[in-house]
């Protein structure tokens, strides 16, 4: 059994899959001082992940409290469902939305008036849903870490030649010497993302839950990817322009969830134009150019580049589903429109 998926290890990790013909795993050993990215380093994004679950609640219960009430955040009042058996059976057994049929039914069940038993089931659903305090907790934890991810990948990225001249990220590949502050950025960014599929059960449930967990998976996978097999110049401009647009997000949900309706909107739409230009221009035009066919003047294409480019690409599909909701929201934003709340549309977006 061992010998066979020791076999099979080899055949995965092959050099002729991952890089370029006459290139591999040997090029990437360290020696005269130099270091480079090594597939164990990964080991450590599961302790930093359980750092930062317990940071959180720590931050969550006091510092995001503190601000909560500091911004007046309130809770709006909620009239509870009456204590009823038969009916908060069927509701957490069968559906919380019954059918007309259903309803008849339960009115015979629990001797209550159609009207009875729809105003229980709109009050019964409406407890479930999570408070204003929980969830403006969960945009500010997500707000401090973005604009610190943000601050510190523009600060490690500023004074790097591939940060302006993107074929710059191509020099000398694979033989990258690892950075200390490329090290830490990615250790920080996977370790957070890694959080965030632990806490998933527990976070408030939002419209784009699946396409959270997508974005979620594609992300781990893509830097996990970009790390072992050192494109991780691309990978840390890639984490850049994405924590370049979500802590203005997770503002505009601190202030709508605190009744700053025009700061959150002016905010959104602030966003919204940042997230059309780093997701839908800069990403695709520049960087995803620079991935898929600056490469192929400078090698012949292998499976590896095939890989981290189809990640990329189905991160680009979320972008363009995500800025779709965005711009319908952003419009009703502008003068002589409804205001909504963002909150129906911009659920979460990286």
């Amino acid at each position: 059994m061992l010998t066979w998926l020791r076999l099979l290890s080899d055949w995965i990790w092959q050099d002729r899959l991952w890089f370029p013909a006459g290139l591999g795993w040997a090029n990437l050993k360290d020696r005269d001082g130099q270091v480079f990215a090594k597939g164990r380093d990964l080991w450590v994004i599961f302790p930093i992940a359980v750092c930062f679950l317990i940071i959180r609640q720590i931050f969550e219960r006091t510092v995001a409290v503190q601000l909560a009430s500091l911004l007046r955040v309130r809770e709006k009042p909620r009239v509870r469902a009456a204590p009823n058996t038969t009916l908060e059976s069927y509701f957490c057994n069968a559906s919380k939305f019954p059918s007309q049929s259903s309803v008849e039914e339960l009115t015979k069940q629990s001797a209550c008036s159609v009207r009875q038993v729809q105003r229980w089931f709109r009050r019964r659903r409406n407890q479930e849903r999570p408070s204003q305090i929980k969830k403006f907790r969960e945009a500010c934890w997500r707000f401090t870490f973005y604009v610190l991810a943000f601050i510190a990948g523009l600060g490690a990225l500023i004074d790097k030649p591939w940060f302006y001249d993107m074929e710059e990220m191509w020099n000398g590949f694979p033989t990258l010497p690892l950075l200390p502050s490329q090290y830490w950025y990615y250790m920080i960014e996977l370790g957070f993302y890694i959080s965030l599929l632990f806490s998933v059960a527990t976070d408030v449930k939002r419209k784009d839950f699946k396409e959270q967990i997508v974005h979620h998976v594609a992300t781990i996978l893509l830097i996990s990817f970009s790390w072992l097999v050192n494109y991780i110049r691309a990978g840390t401009l890639i984490m850049l322009v994405h924590d370049a647009s979500d802590y203005l997000l997770e503002s505009a949900k601190m202030f709508n969830y605190a009744g700053w309706r025009k700061t959150c909107n002016y905010i959104f739409i602030l966003f919204a134009a940042v997230f059309i230009l780093t997701r839908l221009v800069i990403l695709p035009f520049w960087i995803i150019h620079t991935t898929w066919v600056y490469p192929l003047t400078l090698y012949p294409p292998f499976f590896g580049f095939y890989f981290f480019n189809g990640l990329l690409f189905v991160l680009q599909c979320l972008h363009i589903f995500w800025a779709g909701l965005i711009l319908r929201m952003a419009i009703k934003f502008l003068p002589g429109n409804i205001e909504p709340s963002p909150e129906p549309y911009t659920t979460y977006v990286v």
